[in-house]
């Protein structure tokens, strides 16, 4: 199979013929072989009853369905876990996306070689205050924390070798950083295509700007987690080793000066001194303990189930 379009999608019955029909008619024109699958992340309004529809009569439609919403990245987790084709699209379901990039996208991936190719949508049809002006400082922070010299981390339109979305592990809201996961898997020929945005057809956008606070404490976690993830003692282990050495010997200091050079002055406990030495010591330990418990919690942690499906469409 050539193509696997994924598509995470929540309420957005109006759009979702009218992209069917778009996708397929790139695909046709094209003569690729191809799946879509739908991920309905806990959709009240008609969108299953699309995608149940559309699946009885082409095969090559597949849906998974939640019990609930919980999230985009945990959908194309499950989209990147039932993908067959040898290059994965993801895309949103609102036709802000436009399909006709898709062969383009393809032959960077299978001709030029690229293990992920995300779009930078270069002019946005977004509010400036609300979308535009957030984004920018957000992919500019990105870009510095992580070293991945993209525009636009958040599109939804990317395109994967296999080999990718077989390989990394999309979970909490990290959807925003697939780009950083996989350079940190090992992934490192990554691109960027200029690709069209459109203007919203149908309803209103799910994301309001807490999605941005989000995205920034995502991207202190996803730091942290690139650089210490597997090695948590090198961090807390060396701050508490740190911080205890100059507790300990603070309290030696004010010790020695007790002892031989004013054995007649103020008991220790009376110096202000001895308070912050030993706070030092304490702080020190407990960040040493803390980097033991991540050593431990890393080789004894297990998967979890992060979402539950309440069905499927065509995926045997």
């Amino acid at each position: 199979m050539n193509i696997s379009v994924v598509i995470p999608l929540l309420n957005e019955d109006e759009s979702l013929r009218e992209l069917y029909d778009w996708i397929v008619s790139v695909m046709q024109s094209n003569s690729f072989s191809y799946e879509i699958l739908f991920i309905d992340d806990g959709s009240t309004d008609n969108s299953w009853q699309v995608i149940h529809e559309l699946s009885k009569t082409d095969p090559d439609v597949k849906g998974i369905r939640f019990l609930k919403n919980f999230g985009k990245s945990q959908a194309l987790h499950a989209g990147f876990a039932a993908a067959k084709g040898d290059v994965v699209i993801t895309m949103d379901a609102d036709l802000q996306d436009n399909p006709e990039e898709i062969p383009e996208l393809y032959h960077m991936i299978t001709k030029e070689n690229f293990d992920l190719i995300s779009g930078w949508k270069k002019k946005r049809y977004d509010s400036v205050l609300s979308k535009n002006l957030p984004s920018k400082l957000f992919n500019w922070a990105a870009r510095r924390t992580s070293s991945v010299k993209l525009h636009d981390f958040n599109c939804g339109l990317k395109a994967y070798s296999n080999a990718v979305v077989k390989h990394i592990d999309v979970y909490g809201e990290m959807h925003r950083y697939i780009p950083v996961l996989a350079k940190n898997a090992g992934f490192t020929k990554i691109g960027e295509k200029v690709v069209q945005h459109q203007a919203r057809k149908y309803g209103k956008t799910k994301f309001g700007m807490n999605r941005f606070i989000n995205g920034f404490l995502d991207l202190l976690t996803i730091w942290f987690i690139s650089r210490f993830g597997r090695r948590p003692m090198h961090l807390f282990g060396a701050l508490g080793v740190i911080m205890f050495i100059i507790g300990f010997g603070f309290a030696l200091y004010l010790g020695l000066d007790k002892l031989f050079f004013n054995p007649s002055g103020r008991l220790i406990t009376d110096r202000p001194q001895f308070y912050l030495s030993l706070s030092t010591m304490i702080i020190g330990s407990q960040f040493f303990i803390a980097g033991f418990l991540g050593e431990l919690i890393l080789r004894s942690k297990r998967q979890q189930q992060r979402y539950f499906i309440k069905e499927d469409l065509n995926l045997s």
